[in-house]
């Protein structure tokens, strides 16, 4: 069974540094991508970052490059977001997304090619 449990996020200040983290029940496989989107209020959801169980290969929003970094720890079935240099412009709801039996991680750019979701940690940034 698949499930997907954030945790991590909470409230500072720009300038700052958050890891998330996503336990990934059920889809640490070989050919599995796990990735984040996130949704400010008001906003749809955007794609931010993904990573290949497989082979680890990664993929970045052109928006949060530099500063994103997406990593996955095999032995606890865990992939991490660490952001870096927080603006407030990141605040948003994070959530962790999955696809299974995959050759690669799909485009980040459409959300419904995800089809498992988690329920989100909420990230806020104060300048």
């Amino acid at each position: 069974q698949v499930q997907l449990v954030e945790s991590g996020g909470g409230s500072v200040q720009a300038g700052g540094t958050l890891r998330l983290s996503c336990v990934a029940s059920g889809v640490t496989t070989k050919t599995s991508c796990v990735g984040w989107f996130r949704q400010a209020p008001g906003k749809e959801r955007e794609g931010v970052a993904s990573i290949y169980w497989g082979d680890g290969f990664t993929n970045y929003a052109d928006s949060v490059k530099g500063r994103f970094t997406i990593s996955q720890d095999n032995a606890k079935n865990t992939v991490y977001l660490q952001i870096d240099s927080l603006k407030p412009e990141d605040t948003a709801m994070y959530y962790c997304v999955a696809r299974l039996h995959v050759a690669g991680c799909p485009s980040l750019n459409f959300p419904a090619l995800y089809g498992y979701w988690g329920q989100g940690t909420q990230v806020t940034v104060s300048s």
